[in-house]
């Protein structure tokens, strides 16, 4: 006797979609510049700390990794309706 429950098939679907979407790669990209600036300023601060270099370059660093957190949240853009105006006749 065949197991019944074999036969069921279920299929589940997300609405949301897998992974990171294109947008999101540009923003994480961009995080990703922004924070090599930070370091790249970083090296160009004096020991005592009071140029500005000293005074920027923490703001791009965590500004970076704060742009990459978003960039992995942003979504697409939703494809918007082509005929949105009223139909008169």
């Amino acid at each position: 006797m065949k197991n019944k429950n074999s036969s069921i098939k279920t299929s589940v679907q997300s609405s949301a979609p897998a992974g990171i979407s294109k947008r999101g790669r540009r923003v994480i990209f961009s995080g990703i510049a922004v924070l090599i600036a930070g370091f790249f300023v970083l090296t160009k601060t004096d020991p005592a700390g009071q140029n500005l270099a000293s005074m920027l370059s923490p703001f791009l660093i965590l500004g970076g990794y704060l742009i990459i957190g978003i960039g992995i949240f942003v979504p697409d853009k939703a494809d918007a309706p082509k005929d949105i105006g009223v139909k008169t006749n």
